[in-house]
């Protein structure tokens, strides 16, 4: 079975390694170089595992290519599996394997169609998700499936734990798929199309904490941007403050303004919101430093956030020059 892997990513990597392992070895993984890792948050290099399974690497930006193609049309593939890699293919790509492109998509088809569907889950606050191999179309997420994997998400998933969720998921959909394409039983489920949603990209600034909100709005964007993703983040003494761990507590006896501090603790600090509840926040860094000593560092009754007076003061203080010439 000729098949080329293309992605950059922890799922990428899974698929390699369930190929590989199972005498199914790409004759191609097509990957980012390098240079261009900060282009995804869970990037890996898949280099060293390529090398271990004498897997064929090609680095690329542009799976289009003019040059890629030209190298997947000699190499005559019977799959390419796109696991992991943002671009959509075009449609001469789509033509050039003789049994298909697969797809991989976190969600379930023909539900959450798009991107950062993991956050979102958790943003929205489904109570049920799933994992989904689909045969690539011209469309965006939306070709038929072939096998598809529906598990729960539980109140307190964080993304941590829901991508782990997804990763163990689609090492077992990639299991059966191999078996269902080796036996020629692989099916063509058509998508209902009129039950589709979508979501949409999101940036490393959409972690940003607007502490005016609910406490459980805010402690949900904390669970829905932690780790592998950027974070959700505030601003103390105009330092960067990213949050990667918040507990929501339920018995409030604190009250004050929202971002405000009211208690440093070696739990963690507790923090007041915009509906007078309350978070306690348990992991945090300084953008940029190893090392956050909570005690040293902030101060009770101290607020997070942007200090706008701080602001219009340095706006004040800027030279007003002539831009105009």
């Amino acid at each position: 079975m000729r098949i080329v892997l293309v992605g950059t990513v922890r799922s990428t990597q899974v698929a390699l390694e369930v190929m590989s392992q199972r005498s199914y070895n790409p004759s191609l993984l097509i990957t980012l170089p390098l240079s261009k890792a900060y282009r995804h948050s869970d990037f890996v290099d898949l280099r060293p595992l390529a090398l271990k399974y004498n897997v064929p690497l090609l680095e690329t930006t542009n799976i289009n290519d003019v040059e890629v193609m030209k190298h997947l049309k000699e190499l005559k593939p019977e799959y390419i599996f796109v696991i992991g890699w943002s671009q959509i293919l075009s449609k001469e790509l789509l033509t050039i394997p003789s049994k298909g492109c697969i797809g991989y998509h976190p969600a379930p088809l023909p539900r959450n169609r798009g991107r950062a569907v993991i956050p979102w889950t958790i943003l929205l606050e489904e109570k049920e998700t799933g994992s989904t191999l689909f045969w690539l179309d011209e469309g965006v997420d939306s070709g038929d499936i072939l096998i598809q994997k529906v598990f729960p998400v539980t109140p307190f998933e964080t993304a941590t734990t829901l991508y782990e969720k997804h990763l163990k998921a689609l090492e077992e959909l990639l299991l059966e798929a191999l078996y269902l394409f080796e036996s020629n039983k692989a099916p063509r489920i058509p998508q209902d199309h009129t039950k589709a949603t979508y979501c949409a990209k999101r940036t490393p600034e959409d972690g940003f904490i607007n502490w005016e909100l609910p406490a459980k709005k805010i402690e949900t964007l904390i669970r829905a941007v932690t780790r592998p993703y950027p974070g959700a983040f505030t601003f103390y003494k105009s330092k960067k403050i990213i949050i990667w761990e918040a507990e929501y507590m339920e018995n409030n006896t604190y009250y004050g303004l929202p971002g405000q501090i009211q208690k440093i603790s070696s739990d963690g600090i507790i923090v007041t919101c915009g509906d007078e509840g309350t978070l306690l926040l348990k992991e945090m860094e300084i953008e940029g430093e190893n090392k956050l000593n909570l005690m040293d560092f902030f101060k009770v009754h101290e607020k997070f956030g942007i200090n706008i007076l701080e602001l219009y003061r340095r706006y004040l203080a800027l030279e007003v020059k002539d831009v105009g010439r």
